[in-house]
């Protein structure tokens, strides 16, 4: 089994105190029952007309609040569970991606968490949660060509030792590290704030380990707190 050692700049205390996250490392296997993804995205569109998470709505308003305080818009790039449920309500639906895809977005859209999934195999050295100094580069795509890209001075971003993997905390993700069902070593982080009870955030955890479960049956799964309450 692969190790994942996530870290966490202490200059992200000040902008959300009580952060914390699941890491979930999975050593993948073949996909022996696609369909479940399928059919936890569909129930997961379903449950947000549902009030089945009291607390969404905070949590969602957190993270905003999160993201002004590094200089981030919410409105124009809203953390990722945000933009994943308005999407929902405004289509009544999400279109299947690819089945590792659905099932960690059918748990970000169920539980209103950012979910980020990454092929942890395309990693150089291990993540890192800190404040870009605006000279790290991001690959992703412009006009359909790939192309690469520098955050904003302050801004929160994941990276690793060769560049930035995820912009603006969990907004959007680099082209580098971009998981797929066909990936051997998979890494998940889960990022809550306090306004996301502890609980829900193991059962969020939870849900994502049995999908993946149910659909790989041989693979392998570690789990771990980490974050300034865990500390």
């Amino acid at each position: 089994m692969f190790s994942v050692s996530p870290s966490i700049d202490p200059a992200i205390v000040s902008l959300a105190p009580g952060f914390r996250a699941l890491s979930i490392a999975v050593e993948a296997a073949p996909i022996a029952n696609a369909e479940i993804a399928e059919e936890a995205l569909k129930q997961a569109c379903a449950s947000i007309t549902g009030n089945e998470t009291p607390w969404a709505e905070a949590h969602l308003a957190a993270w905003a609040e999160a993201f002004k305080a590094f200089g981030a818009k919410p409105k124009r790039t809203p953390c990722s569970a945000d933009a994943l449920r308005k999407r929902v309500l405004r289509d009544r639906a999400m279109p299947a991606i690819d089945p590792i895809v659905d099932l960690y977005n059918a748990v970000s859209i169920r539980y209103a968490i950012p979910v980020g999934g990454e092929n942890f195999a395309a990693y150089v050295g291990q993540p890192l949660l800190t404040i870009a100094n605006g000279t790290e580069l991001f690959d992703t795509f412009k006009e359909g060509e790939p192309a690469s890209e520098s955050p904003e001075p302050g801004e929160v971003i994941w990276r690793d030792n060769q560049g930035v993997t995820c912009r603006r905390w969990n907004w959007r993700q680099g082209v580098r590290t971009r998981l797929s069902a066909e990936a051997k070593q998979m890494w998940f982080i889960l990022e809550s704030l306090p306004a996301m009870p502890l609980e829900a955030l193991y059962q969020a955890g939870d849900a994502l380990m049995q999908g993946i479960e149910l659909m790989m049956p041989d693979s392998r799964i570690e789990k771990k707190l980490i974050g300034f309450e865990s500390l």
